[in-house]
């Protein structure tokens, strides 16, 4: 073939860093029967061919460092964050219990070696019945809170084990929508508070990434890669579902046959000229064993035409 006929190649991403996570195998508990053996995960991560992971659930993967180590090093994988919940919008009640949990996850992700936490906010109804567990609005003594509280943890964990947190917008929870997000980062400390920014999250609560990374980049620390199938977050929202039963009917696809459009979204990304880590999120909790791998595999292979 000649050269003036070759397809052209993709523009090479090299500052994004691209990895999965335990969620793209169906796991979302640190135990449950109706998801893989952590070891299968390790196996087909590094099978599919990522070398970064985050550590998922607290206690799905070993909680002890040398053994974790000496599992993902044997696989030629690494750490690039670990992954906590808050409702620090209830305010100094819970600030203990959050600490807590946090510094376990804190000091594991940090003994991996790696420097992000990403910490996603509680829901506000049930993730399985859609009992309301309080209101999707938050007052304004809520709010400050939030932000108060999220700066504070912030702190903390930079002071404490060096890691950066990046705050994960997400369905069913208070910092979802594009107006709460923005509203969010408005209010917080952009020296110690920065986003992870989802892109199927953020589609599905009517944001546009693209168009976040132009007008925040600065407050853009992470990305989780994800899609949403438009049809069935139609058939959802008219119904008032909520996350869990969504994923259920499959409102999280395989890309690149949802929206968000990635390609864009990782060229806005790699222009910010930082390096980013851009974990592969496809929620499908539960799932069949066998299905995880043969998608994984697919998607890395449209991430690389992407250029990543």
């Amino acid at each position: 073939m000649d050269a003036a006929a070759r397809p052209p190649l993709a523009p090479a991403l090299d500052r994004i860093r691209v990895g999965s996570a335990p969620d793209s195998w169906g796991v979302w508990f640190a135990d449950d029967p109706a998801q893989v053996p952590w070891e299968r995960f390790l196996d087909e991560v590094a099978e599919a061919g990522y070398e970064w992971i985050e550590l998922g659930p607290y206690g799905y993967l070993p909680t002890d460092p040398a053994r974790l180590r000496d599992e993902t090093g044997r696989r030629g994988l690494r750490v690039s964050a670990g992954t906590v919940f808050t409702a620090l919008h209830r305010g100094p009640a819970v600030w203990e219990e959050t600490w807590e949990q946090v510094s376990r996850v804190a000091a594991l992700t940090r003994a991996m070696g790696a420097h992000h936490l990403v910490v996603i906010p509680s829901f506000w109804r049930d993730d399985r019945t859609a009992e309301l567990i309080e209101s999707p609005e938050l007052t304004a003594e809520q709010w400050r809170h939030l932000n108060t509280g999220m700066e504070r943890l912030a702190e903390r964990v930079l002071g404490t084990y060096g890691l950066s947190i990046a705050v994960h917008p997400h369905a069913d929870t208070h910092i979802d929508t594009e107006a709460h997000v923005e509203r969010f980062l408005d209010a917080t400390d952009p020296g110690l508070v920065n986003l992870c920014l989802d892109t199927g999250h953020y589609a599905y609560c009517g944001g546009d990434s693209v168009k976040l990374i132009k007008t925040y980049g600065e407050r853009i620390d992470y990305l989780h890669l994800k899609q949403v199938d438009p049809a069935v977050l139609s058939d959802v929202l008219g119904q008032g579902l909520p996350f869990g039963p969504a994923v259920q009917r499959g409102v999280m696809c395989e890309p690149p046959r949802g929206v968000p459009a990635l390609e864009p979204v990782l060229a806005a990304a790699q222009g910010l000229g930082v390096d980013l880590f851009a974990i592969v999120e496809q929620d499908m909790y539960p799932c069949p064993p066998d299905r995880p791998l043969p998608i994984a595999r697919r998607t890395r292979a449209f991430l690389r035409s992407c250029g990543a």
